[in-house]
């Protein structure tokens, strides 16, 4: 049956794409793309739309930081590497504006307006969307409700930062490899400094103030920093200064984790029985305290292939895809890709196995981009201005410091304070 409504789908989009053979030569697509699960899943899933159309699929699988840096280099250059590339929230606005990836318009049948309105939004430029959302995620509490209750505490719905420092600190048992909290430790702007950024949040501090000053050197970011040093250190297994999500997803499937807050989307990996949820953490300011992402395909402007590369992408994030995965035989409807549809969570065979579908989409729905009275900039573990990305990559090299040891809070805070300023500075923003 998947391969069967894969193949009617693909078949549909090759003919609105133009056949793939025009110049007698089968089409060939490369693609960027994270190198996550379910990114990594759809490899496989792709095979029935290369055997229906005869697209050759490239695929180029990369490290989240590694993919950020690749992807920028080259369609900022226009280099022409990749015909489809993985980009999210911070860029497609910003390179869609510029002019560096291309447009999207889709046909009635693909349903735009099913799209989740976060993730429309967050991929959009002026009502144009540039970047076509695979899965959308926010952040939350991913623990596990055996070892808390067997330690007698127990963790609520934005619960504050004291009580799961609280749990995390009883559930530490180090001596049989269980460590309370895993936590992005890795550098990077969508990595320590995303998580990093939630907890700042949540305590009140901002990245920059009304005039777009950098605030990073406030009472506010030294408690937040502080507490995630002081939560890392005590509780998070060695070596956290090293990784990120697919690092922290292997240990906490070998059940080395008590609690683990990150994106929603982890929760579709998650292997032990006893995994709850809660919604994020915060330490007085719900505001900002859980992100909002998706991984999404776009076209660089300027490939040979954008037909071709459209067709792909209008396949790829369709409700056609999340059945082909749901009906596959080697995935299933826990392994669908989620947080970028509203229909999915209506599909009574995904509500069956999926547990934590309400706490995601409560999450994303949560989650709070706009600009407020307390910080003048779209974002919420990011902020949408071209500079963030070079900014936000010096303060996370700052914060793997910190987390080691190599520097105090406050040395490692004042160096990523003084890197902003000069950077925003030859911007040309004050």
């Amino acid at each position: 049956m998947y391969l069967r409504n894969a193949l009617c789908a693909a078949s549909t989009l090759a003919v609105m794409a133009g056949t793939a053979y025009a110049d007698g030569h089968a089409k060939e697509l490369t693609i960027a793309i994270v190198n996550n699960g379910h990114m990594i899943n759809m490899q496989k899933v792709a095979e029935a739309y290369t055997e229906e159309t005869g697209v050759k699929l490239n695929w180029v699988a990369l490290e989240e930081g590694v993919l950020r840096e690749q992807v920028t280099s080259d369609t900022a250059t226009g280099g022409g590497q990749y015909d489809i590339i993985n980009i999210g929230m911070q860029e497609a606005p910003i390179w869609g504006a510029a002019g560096w990836i291309e447009p999207l318009e889709f046909g009635a049948d693909y349903d735009v307006e099913d799209i989740l309105p976060a993730m429309r939004a967050g991929l959009s430029h002026d009502g144009t969307l540039y970047a076509a959302p695979f899965y959308g995620e926010s952040s939350m509490v991913m623990y596990r409700k055996d070892l808390a209750d067997a330690a007698g505490v127990s963790i609520t719905d934005n619960a504050s930062w004291w009580n799961v420092k609280e749990a995390a600190a009883a559930m530490h048992d180090p001596d049989n490899g269980v460590y309370g909290a895993c936590l992005r430790g890795k550098p990077g702007w969508g990595d320590n400094a995303a998580f990093i950024t939630t907890v700042a949040n949540s305590f009140g501090a901002r990245w920059f103030d009304e005039n777009m000053m950098p605030d990073l050197d406030s009472v506010a970011w030294n408690a937040a920093v502080s507490f995630y040093v002081d939560l890392l250190s005590n509780y998070g297994p060695p070596g956290s200064e090293g990784n990120s999500f697919n690092e922290i997803l292997a240990l906490y499937n070998e059940d080395k984790c008590g609690l683990w807050i990150d994106a929603t989307i982890a929760a579709s990996f998650l292997e032990n029985p006893n995994v709850a949820y809660a919604q994020s953490p915060n330490a007085g300011n719900p505001v900002g305290a859980n992100w909002l992402w998706a991984w999404a395909m776009a076209i660089p402007a300027g490939t040979p292939n954008a037909e071709e590369a459209k067709a792909f992408i209008e396949w790829a994030t369709s409700k056609d895809y999340v059945q082909a995965v749901g009906n596959h035989p080697d995935f299933g409807w826990g392994s669908v890709p989620t947080g970028q549809r509203a229909s999915t969570y209506e599909i009574p065979e995904f509500q069956a196995v999926a547990k934590f579908a309400e706490a995601e989409l409560a999450a994303i729905d949560s989650a709070a981009p706009e600009a407020t009275d307390l910080k003048p900039y779209v974002g919420v573990q990011f902020v949408a201005i071209p500079e963030f990305p070079q900014i936000g990559v010096i303060f996370g090299q700052e914060m793997a410091a910190a987390l080691t040891g190599a520097k105090s809070v406050e040395e490692a805070l004042a160096a990523s304070q003084e890197a902003a300023d000069a950077i925003m500075r030859e911007a040309g923003y004050y």
